[in-house]
């Protein structure tokens, strides 16, 4: 009744296409939530983000060092045309708590299911600078590690990584990016004794130069015998 009674004097909207939502309903109309754009990467090791991001890290690879293959998931398509652009920016941009909370148990579920993120048990979401956080008010990607961790029953390590402060990576280019984020992260905090799956979690694949700069750090800190994922709420589509 209570939650009603809030409807009436709050209402809510679809995040997609502004309706009205029902008492039954959160964040998107039961007409968007049966349309959302699935990547369904976590159902396949190899997958288009998976080879995009593994590219990237043969590239970067020192000499020395010798790489597995990286699990990669998102769990929506982004697409600057797409209105369910919406999803991602109301939580990077709209101080929407609530949608990282909500649309990260659902990517933690979906990777709950997948015999490819089967075992992960610590989750590391990657970090902002001190000033963009104060700035923010949150790390939007430390809200969807912690929904994620819950769903499957994993530790959350919200401060294994640390950011020094750079320029945003929103209009760079790839190698921009790529430039942009080197010797920026560093480790901060160990990670639990005994880590043999970790994932690595952000809010939007675009070209994978942040997440493959926290690989790195976590891949040399680790040593080789952790496994490391990644999985983040969207995976950009050109």
């Amino acid at each position: 009744m209570f939650k009603e009674m809030l409807d009436v004097l709050m209402p809510r909207e679809c995040l997609v296409c502004g309706r009205r939502l029902g008492a039954q309903e959160s964040q998107l109309c039961i007409w968007c939530a049966a349309d959302l754009p699935f990547t369904y990467y976590w159902e396949s090791l190899w997958n288009p983000m998976a080879d995009a991001f593994n590219a990237l890290l043969e590239q970067l690879r020192p000499e020395d060092m010798k790489l597995a293959y990286a699990p990669a998931a998102a769990l929506l398509f982004y697409h600057h045309g797409n209105p369910y652009k919406m999803v991602p920016r109301a939580l990077k941009y709209g101080g929407r708590q609530d949608v990282g909370r909500y649309f990260g148990a659902l990517l933690g579920r979906r990777l709950r299911s997948s015999v490819v993120f089967a075992g992960v048990d610590a989750v590391v979401p990657v970090p902002l600078s001190a000033l963009r956080h104060w700035r923010r008010g949150y790390n939007q990607a430390a809200v969807l590690a912690g929904a994620v961790a819950r769903e499957l029953g994993a530790r959350l390590c919200p401060h294994a990584l640390g950011r020094r402060r750079s320029r945003s990576q929103t209009s760079l280019s790839a190698k921009e990016r790529l430039r942009n984020v080197r010797g920026v992260f560093y480790l901060r905090r160990g990670l639990p004794p005994g880590c043999r799956y970790v994932l690595l979690v952000d809010d939007t694949f675009t070209t994978g130069a942040t997440l493959s700069a926290c690989y790195y750090v976590l891949r040399t800190a680790l040593g080789p015998e952790v496994r490391i994922g990644i999985a983040t709420l969207a995976a950009v589509q050109a």
